[in-house]
């Protein structure tokens, strides 16, 4: 008997090993136990060239109208991707591309597994980032310059007002030169989420900057952060929880001694990079989970790693692979979850929980992907294959089910 879910969710298909984890989680994981309707797009590589990446606002537009979206991890093309793949240009993150339509915020959480221990030895509460997914570098516009000459910032005023005019740099010969933005209302939304975020985590809030050096761009986060945080006082005061400012680099020497337990806010690029640092912290990029939430909820999970394209080129060749699926299946498990609270369906939510515990507890047991098994402690002699670890989680998943009924 399967789990009747109210509601859709939207599914985005991915590229390469993931991809084939993909598949083999939705027949093995879902599918046998929900009774589910997916609005599927396919985010694939070739998809999106086929489509001019029409298909990624195509999803992003039915999570706006679904609320739940789950993804898995795609290609964003380099010069050597579009060789490869014969692409029609060097198509813009499918990541960004969402995160700019929904205007949200990443939130990436560490997946806590007894036996794979932190690689920091002072961590041992989970550490949370908060991404601001709007602008920066990943809504810059970029130029060469092939020769002498001036490089200026120009505002015009769309009603009356006088036009200002910035100096980047005089150029003596060739070079780069790259513009950035964000706007007051979606840093304004970064800060409440991030605020609603530590209260329902019950956690303090970390955030850091670069204010001294960038005292108008990095600045103005600051201030509304801090704003933000003023207006949501009382709230953060009866949580027993606290706010803090600080350095970027002042926050990066101090998260590698503290004991983790809290939720660190950072611009685009800094969360870019430092969740994949934390993730590595805290055992593997496969033992993340990431969740874009909007201002209006909506939500969309994934994992937090790549495409896994060392795997798939071994995949391809028939080599068996040891590929971690858990950061992927807790995408899924994380979907169905916001689905089953919204729709206020808590069987569905309990199954959601139940093949996450399923999942630790198989690899509790010493049951693991190759990447694990070389950070476990106690040591695991034999690591599991791909499709070997799925189809025990699978086994397991039907016996703790029928258990329960």
């Amino acid at each position: 008997m399967t789990i009747k879910v109210k509601n859709p969710i939207v599914e985005m298909d991915g590229d390469e090993m993931t991809r084939i984890i993909w598949q083999s989680i939705k027949g093995k994981l879902i599918r046998p136990f929900l009774d589910i309707d997916l609005k599927y797009f396919d985010l694939g590589m070739k998809n999106r060239d086929d489509t001019d990446d029409r298909v990624t606002v195509n999803a992003a537009e039915a999570i706006k109208k679904f609320s739940i979206g789950v993804k898995c991890a795609t290609i964003t093309p380099n010069a050597a991707r579009v060789k490869e793949y014969d692409l029609k240009q060097q198509w813009k993150s499918p990541n960004g591309t969402i995160r700019s339509i929904l205007d949200g915020t990443v939130f990436r959480k560490p997946i806590i597994i007894k036996n794979i221990h932190p690689g920091v030895v002072a961590w041992e509460k989970p550490i949370m980032i908060g991404r601001h997914a709007y602008g920066d570098i990943y809504k810059n516009s970029e130029l060469l310059i092939y020769g002498p000459g001036t490089a200026e910032i120009v505002f015009t005023p769309a009603s009356v007002g006088e036009k200002k005019t910035v100096l980047i740099h005089e150029f003596k010969g060739p070079g780069v030169v790259m513009g950035m933005h964000n706007t007051e209302e979606s840093i304004r939304s970064f800060a409440r989420a991030c605020i609603n975020y530590a209260l329902s985590e019950k956690v303090d809030i970390w955030f850091g900057a670069k204010d001294t050096i960038s005292k108008l761009y990095h600045g103005f986060f600051r201030d509304i952060f801090a704003e933000e945080v003023e207006k949501a006082q009382d709230a953060i005061q009866s949580a027993g929880i606290q706010y803090r400012f600080m350095l970027i680099d002042d926050a990066v020497s101090q998260v590698m001694k503290s004991k983790g337990g809290m939720l660190w806010a950072c611009m685009n690029y800094d969360g870019d990079v430092m969740s994949d640092m934390i993730a590595s912290g805290f055992g593997s990029l496969g033992l993340m989970t990431s969740v874009l939430v909007s201002p209006d909820g909506k939500f969309e999970y994934e994992a937090a790693h790549g495409t896994v394209m060392r795997h798939y080129y071994e995949h391809l060749k028939g080599n068996p692979t040891s590929t971690n699926s858990v950061a992927s299946i807790f995408a899924w498990t994380g979907a169905i979850a916001k689905r089953g609270e919204l729709d206020h369906t808590p069987e569905v939510v309990i199954f959601a929980n139940t093949l996450e515990a399923v999942v630790v507890e198989t690899v509790e047991s010493g049951v693991m992907t190759k990447d694990l098994m070389l950070i476990a402690e106690p040591k695991v002699e034999k690591y599991a294959l791909t499709e070997e670890f799925i189809d025990v989680v699978a086994e397991r998943l039907r016996a703790k089910i029928n258990s329960q009924s």
